[in-house]
């Protein structure tokens, strides 16, 4: 009996391990092949098709940091961590959300923009109407002109007064490396005033609370754990996230 259960373990063995072996080498996994090859070139086309695959890339590489200074996304995305921050509460909502609410909320505004680039500058390019810098020219336009509508004198004439450039006589002599730190100290200057703003009745609520508290000599109880219901019954019935919302894309138009 012993040796017949040995045999079947062996004969199990021996099927785990012969048979995907025998159907592996029937039917062999295809593997793709991928390469990357640098040689000499004997058409000027290839070079500049590598080229433009090379700035490709770049413009890939460098798309978070475009997305968040020359859009709206920077100034929404701040406002939203100083209403987490006013409210008190910890994890509630969770970064996560702000983050995608500011991201979609940053494509709704900014849709007129790109849509404007796309149609003067990205869809001629592909139709073979444009070369690639005349493109970029094109493109580059509204997104200038989104970003001086929301840029402060102040703030453009010290970044032109440290690149060390001649005064620009009007809006098209200023360069665009010069447009866009101007552009996002900006937004950081409207998004901490907006967010002062909002914490000055959640701040009242702590104050209000705070002193009653200590009236009661009830000194060892946190005041946080009283005017968090109070904050958030405030605002719940002010429609808080219906108002923010609509206060930050009116401040783009």
């Amino acid at each position: 009996m012993k040796f017949l259960k040995n045999k079947k373990y062996i004969l199990l063995l021996c099927f785990l391990v012969f048979v995907p072996t025998m159907f592996a080498q029937e039917t062999p996994l295809p593997f793709p092949k991928i390469g990357i090859d640098i040689g000499k070139s004997s058409k000027p086309e290839d070079v500049s098709v590598t080229l433009q695959i090379l700035f490709l890339m770049t413009i890939l590489s460098l798309a978070p940091a475009l997305m968040i200074l020359t859009t709206a996304f920077s100034r929404i995305v701040i406002v939203m961590h100083f209403v987490k921050q006013s409210l008190g509460t910890q994890q509630v909502p969770p970064s996560q959300i702000l983050v995608g609410i500011s991201l979609f909320l940053t494509f709704f505004i900014m849709a007129p923009t790109w849509k404007e680039a796309n149609d003067k500058g990205l869809q001629p390019y592909l139709k073979n109407e444009i070369s690639l810098n005349e493109a970029y020219d094109r493109g580059i336009v509204p997104i200038r002109s989104f970003m001086f509508k929301h840029t402060k004198e102040e703030d453009l004439e010290l970044f032109v007064q440290m690149s060390e450039s001649n005064h620009p006589k009007s809006k098209e002599e200023v360069s665009t490396y010069v447009l866009i730190p101007a552009f996002a100290l900006s937004e950081l200057k409207v998004a901490f005033e907006i967010g002062f703003m909002l914490f000055i009745p959640f701040l009242v609520i702590d104050m209000v609370v705070a002193s009653v508290l200590m009236s009661m000599g009830m000194m060892m109880l946190p005041p946080v754990i009283i005017s968090l219901p109070f904050k958030l019954l405030l605002f719940v019935l002010v429609d808080g996230w219906h108002l923010i919302v609509q206060s930050l894309v009116q401040s783009f138009r």
